[in-house]
């Protein structure tokens, strides 16, 4: 077996996101690639699966025992379904990642961990997440076992098309309508709409995220939006993020929250807007930055979506 962190190929460049240091090195070393294949050394992928279900939650203004019930839930399942989109992602993608710097010390593609080891990781995950789904109404059973789909067909979409970043967005933005309709019982145009929110940010950050790679994409023949737009990512960014803000009002106004909900919402618009000002899509540690940068973002929505509530 290939040594962990030892890529059977020679990376291209240097740059990296992996991290082995922290909390994780503390660990026992057997259970460091998995964590690595989880990618529990970097949260910020729960976070930002997370956070579009904490919007759902809060838009349907539940009681507040039931919104602290549903928020722990959805925070466990985030990181259940996560780490278990990334070991789907990584059972596809192990030979492309080989190539990729950013990926090529991936469990899978070094070697650490062989197919077999991942997909019974992959089996204690799934049913984590659906301990987790039954706790929910059922509405968001049928839901959340639909969005299985969409987390097997995700890392495909590179293949196929010019805009995998959009499925991300179907994927990852799902958790928007899954906690509107946890919280709610039911579908409506607000539940439609937050998708809409949901879908859109993620597509203008993860378009950010994918310029890491660019180099190597085109290389190999990955497609992306980073890609696919170059040198107009900005202004691609700004209507997409734009777009984003937009659907959050229009959502809000649908779902009849109150006066607080749009002054409040100007914060994470400023925060967006300084995402679209900062980025140079030629510096991979630069975009790595903006792309974390939305956790915050995703925080100051939910509490835009709280001030709605007076």
């Amino acid at each position: 077996m290939t040594g962990f962190m030892e890529p059977r190929t020679t990376p291209l460049n240097m740059h990296t996101d992996i991290v082995v240091t922290g909390w994780v090195a503390r660990l026992p070393r057997a259970w460091l690639p998995y964590l690595l294949l989880a990618r529990l050394d970097r949260p910020i992928g729960a976070w930002l699966l997370f956070l579009p279900g904490l919007w759902g939650i809060l838009l349907a203004r539940p009681d507040a025992a039931e919104a602290v019930r549903l928020i722990v839930l959805f925070g466990v399942g985030s990181v259940a379904m996560r780490s278990a989109g990334c070991v789907v992602n990584d059972l596809w993608d192990r030979d492309i990642d080989r190539m990729v710097a950013r990926t090529a010390g991936r469990p899978l593609a070094s070697g650490a961990l062989r197919p077999l080891q991942a997909l019974l990781f992959l089996a204690v995950l799934l049913l984590l997440g659906l301990v987790i789904l039954l706790q929910l109404n059922r509405l968001s059973w049928v839901l959340g076992v639909s969005s299985l789909l969409l987390v097997a067909l995700y890392p495909l979409a590179k293949r196929v098309t010019w805009w995998p970043q959009l499925m991300m967005g179907f994927t990852f933005g799902f958790g928007a309508p899954l906690g509107y309709a946890a919280a709610a019982g039911r579908l409506d145009a607000a539940w439609a709409i937050l998708y809409a929110a949901a879908i859109l940010w993620d597509l203008g950050f993860d378009t950010i995220y994918a310029h890491q790679d660019r180099e190597d994409d085109a290389l190999i023949g990955v497609r992306s939006t980073a890609r696919l737009f170059g040198d107009r990512t900005r202004p691609f960014l700004a209507l997409c993020y734009a777009a984003t803000i937009a659907m959050l009002g229009l959502a809000g106004w649908q779902a009849g929250l109150g006066r607080w909900f749009y002054p409040a919402l100007l914060l994470p618009a400023a925060l967006l807007a300084r995402q679209v000002v900062a980025l140079n899509i030629d510096d991979p540690a630069g975009c790595l930055r903006l792309f974390r940068a939305n956790r915050e973002v995703g925080l100051t929505v939910g509490l835009a979506v709280l001030a709605g509530w007076f």
